[in-house]
């Protein structure tokens, strides 16, 4: 304990080597549950589409499981709080799984009810595979959190971009054994989350909340005049992240229905949504170098008007063009990675460590309703309007952002 557990002299890391061996951890967790996270998100509209026979609620897949995330985290929250890190990731992730199982099931039986019901459990992978950023900063100095959480999320990119590319080709494994081929990447889905349940479960020691509280290095004496000089709080931080989720969810769950409505294939759609969860994730170690260096205000105005690029790119590409619908999304991953990364540091500077698992848990689920918004409502709209409407829309809501923490800066 002495050897790996040593702070520094401001009491603030728990030495390199446990949390070197926390972020190994977590990375492989995260490569597992990225391939998982975008599997189901690459064909869940499409599911829905082909047993409904209408786009008008082509969305609610999105909806469900973003709905069911939010359930999810506060569970995880409540028991990483209680239990720590590895019961509540762990547990999120072979929920996650369940539910994969359950879309498949469903798709056999070609129910609407069943799926969307296992749609809502499957959410927990989505909010289990977010509640891991937390996790990498728990033992991390105040200067190095936001660069802790990106490397937790840059995990997922690797997976994040193989499973939607591998929807083609489990959909042809899922034919061969008598399951329809919209279903086959949730097939990948339950795998990568039960193997990724199973790397937290055996691998996640020691436990990065609880050895931080056992260490008691005065982190919530110490971290209340690092948030006030690095960021604006908690409600800017979970505002931003509550906007950049509600934009992304909505522009991203219709892009795979618009694209199939023009002609073209899985293929095509599983491209460009790799593209978008790449960016999603892959520029998170520079964004927290940024954070780090520039504080979290700065990035997350940043993130505001990159949200709006992308929605403008969207609006105007044309349907035929999955190049230029490739860089929309491409932008709406960047900006979405802005938000959650500087917000993500926001909330991590303000809340002590006694009460961070529960808060961050709650704060979490604010996202995850937001995304469900996002996602039901962008069939609708789509529906009553167009594609482009919405694109447009979403990127001149994603503006609040600038507001919003210009007004949390001020007041602190």
């Amino acid at each position: 304990m002495t050897s790996t557990a040593s702070a520094t002299p401001s009491g603030t890391s728990p030495g390199p080597e446990a949390q070197r061996r926390v972020l190994t951890v977590l990375v492989a967790s995260q490569i597992l549950s990225g391939a998982g996270l975008a599997a189901g998100i690459t064909v869940g509209a499409l599911l829905a589409q082909d047993m409904l026979g209408s786009t008008d609620l082509a969305g609610l897949p999105s909806a469900l499981f973003t709905a069911g995330s939010a359930l999810a985290a506060v569970a995880v929250g409540r028991i990483s709080q209680a239990r720590g890190r590895r019961p509540g990731l762990a547990l999120g992730y072979l929920t996650g799984a369940v539910g994969s199982a359950g879309v498949i099931a469903a798709a056999v039986a070609d129910s609407p009810v069943l799926l969307f019901l296992a749609l809502f459990v499957y959410g927990a992978g989505t909010a289990t595979n977010l509640q891991a950023r937390y996790a990498g900063a728990d033992l991390a100095a105040p200067g190095h959190r936001a660069r802790a959480v990106s490397t937790v999320l840059v995990a997922t990119t690797l997976g994040g971009v193989v499973g939607p590319n591998l929807a083609a080709p489990t959909g042809s494994l899922a034919e061969d054994i008598g399951v329809p081929a919209l279903a086959g990447p949730f097939l990948l889905s339950g795998t990568a989350y039960a193997l990724a349940a199973l790397v937290l479960a055996v691998w996640l020691r020691p436990d990065p909340l609880l050895l931080a509280r056992g260490l008691d290095l005065r982190q919530p004496q110490e971290t209340t005049p690092v948030a006030k000089t690095r960021g604006p709080g908690l409600i800017p931080g979970a505002l931003t992240m509550i906007l950049t989720q509600l934009v992304m969810a909505a522009v991203m769950t219709m892009t795979p229905v618009h694209m199939h409505d023009h002609g073209h294939g899985t293929a095509a759609s599983g491209l460009v949504i790799a593209i978008h969860v790449g960016a999603m994730y892959l520029p998170s170690p520079l964004t927290g170098r940024l954070v780090d260096r520039y504080g979290p205000t700065a990035i997350a105005a940043s993130s505001g008007l990159t949200l709006l690029a992308a929605g403008i790119t969207a609006a105007a590409a044309p349907a035929d063009s999955v190049a230029l619908l490739a860089l929309a999304l491409a932008l709406l991953g960047v900006g979405w990675n802005l938000g959650l990364v500087s917000g993500t540091a926001m909330i991590t500077d303000a809340v002590p460590l006694a009460t961070r698992a529960r808060t961050q848990g709650l704060v979490d689920v604010s996202i995850a309703i937001a995304g469900a918004t996002g996602g039901l409502s962008s069939g609708l709209v789509v529906s009553a309007a167009s594609y482009p409407v919405l694109a447009l829309t979403g990127g001149v809501l994603a503006l609040a952002v600038l507001p919003a923490v210009a007004a949390g800066a001020t007041r602190r």
